[in-house]
């Protein structure tokens, strides 16, 4: 058994396993194919695999085919976001035709839009939710010539028909601790110099500790189209057995980024993780996703093992938008949060958002406002896309703010983000205009110059230089791009 994981052409530099709608990153970073490499790893304990990432090895359809031909799987699997979805199932067309294998179609589409994929004729089955477990079943199942009844997590194409299985529960704590470290998936089937992240130092690596977030920010997809909300995690030692891996056979990675929504959500784990590498003396820069109630202490203790970053989902500088989207937070937390962060030493990558329920221009200029306050290391500024499954897509659906069902929509044809929202009183035009303002006025300001300054200054300035060179440059692009 011979199975193929692809992570399918489409526009450059396009981010098919990122938390939003899919999208051309403006800092030009592209991530790794995370969930197909876990994956990957999973299923090479029993069969035959390999992985390609098109979009960061430049492939486009006819490389693809070429490779898949020479490789001649009797299984493929392709990833899939809702703004590339025409496109993947278009390639998953091509390639039943030249192979004439088992496609399986993956990502946050399969476990909303199942039965509209599947209509299209081309992709056999849908895999729902995570899938690292799901895939080996049906290979499994192919393989002895059995039907795919009695595999959860599916739907799938029988005698004309569509069946519906019933799905699989989320993997465990034990089942992560159990998976092949992804880090060596990298190594093995791609070159981890292809991928670069503005908030990490150069090249990086992207792992999950846990997966699963309890909290119930409306506009969030992972939890209600992945991975769920319950949040499970690898051990301490596990996690730092992985860095140990790292630091020994990539000796080139000069940073470990910890893919989970909020690392810092069990805070015990993270203690715990921070005194193994104090005990193993490992010796490697980190950083991971955290939530703005992180108490000092505990950033002390990350920033004197190693960690470098937080990427923190401030998302509004109005406390009214951020009662209507469920954060739990108010901005005086924040702006604690943020002081204490900086005196532990921590850089602080925010994270906003233009666009949620009840936003106006009172409330983005909060935002504007509260963002030169906070004064981050680093900047990332969204459109408010409403994701399938989730409550803000169920909101704007609802009250008639969504302008297309169409999430292709969603980006322009460099796969920049786009606003498919409009509201009576802050429409589309003024949402697109209050987030090119957001980053204008503070990455173009003679403001940021000193916060830049204090970047470089710091440890691994020269890799922080670079870093912000080649982020600067793609950006500038974006910003003077013509609409």
């Amino acid at each position: 058994m011979k199975i193929y994981l692809l992570n399918p052409p489409f526009v450059p530099n396009f981010v098919r396993c990122g938390r939003w709608q899919g999208a051309a990153a403006r800092s030009g970073g592209l991530d790794y194919p995370k969930w197909l490499a876990y994956a990957t790893g999973v299923q090479e304990e029993t069969f035959e695999v390999r992985l390609v990432d098109a979009p960061a090895r430049k492939m486009n359809k006819e490389d693809v085919i070429k490779d898949v031909k020479k490789f001649k799987p009797n299984l493929i699997v392709v990833d899939s976001n809702f703004s590339s979805l025409s496109n993947d199932i278009n390639i998953a067309k091509s390639l039943k035709e030249h192979t004439g294998a088992t496609i399986v179609l993956v990502g946050p589409p399969a476990s909303q839009f199942p039965e509209q994929i599947l209509k299209n004729g081309d992709v056999d089955v849908v895999a729902k939710f995570e899938y690292d477990f799901t895939l080996g079943e049906i290979a499994e199942a192919i393989e002895k010539g059995n039907g795919f009844k009695e595999i959860k997590g599916i739907s799938y194409k029988e005698n004309g028909k569509i069946v519906h299985n019933s799905n699989r529960g989320f993997t465990t704590s034990e089942d992560l601790d159990n998976m092949p470290f992804v880090s060596k998936v990298y190594k093995k089937h791609l070159n981890i110099r292809d991928y670069f992240l503005s908030q990490s130092l150069y090249p990086e690596v992207q792992i999950f500790a846990g997966r699963g977030c309890p909290h119930r920010c409306t506009f969030c997809s992972w939890p209600v189209t992945l991975m769920g909300r319950k949040y499970r995690a690898r051990s301490a030692e596990n996690i730092a057995d992985e860095f140990e891996w790292i630091k020994e056979n990539l000796p080139e990675v000069k940073e470990i980024f910890i893919e989970d929504d909020t690392f810092t959500i069990n805070k015990k784990l993270v203690r715990a993780f921070c005194e193994e590498l104090k005990r193993r003396k490992v010796d490697i820069t980190w950083s991971c996703n955290a939530r703005a109630d992180l108490d000092y202490e505990t950033m002390r203790e990350m920033k004197k093992e190693g960690c470098r970053l937080l990427i923190v989902g401030y998302e509004s500088g109005s406390d009214e938008i951020l009662k209507n989207i469920k954060k739990g937070i108010t901005t005086e937390q924040m702006k604690s949060f943020t002081k204490e962060a900086k005196k532990a030493g921590l850089m602080i990558h925010g994270d906003f958002i233009i666009g949620l329920p009840g936003e106006t221009k009172e409330t983005a200029d909060k935002t504007l406002k509260f963002i030169k306050e906070l004064k981050p290391n680093i900047l990332q500024v969204a459109v408010a896309s409403p994701i399938p499954g989730t409550e803000f897509y169920k909101y704007v659906k609802k009250n008639e703010f969504l302008l297309t069902d169409d999430m292709e929509e969603s980006i322009d044809k460099k796969g920049f983000q786009k606003c498919i929202i409009s509201y009576p009183d802050f429409t589309k035009e003024d949402i697109e205009n209050y987030v090119d303002r957001a980053l204008k006025e503070y990455y173009l300001s003679p403001s940021y110059i000193l916060i830049a300054m204090k970047n470089i200054l710091r440890k691994n300035g020269l890799h922080e230089l670079k870093g912000m060179v080649r982020s600067a440059k793609v950006f500038l692009k974006y910003a003077g791009r013509g609409k």
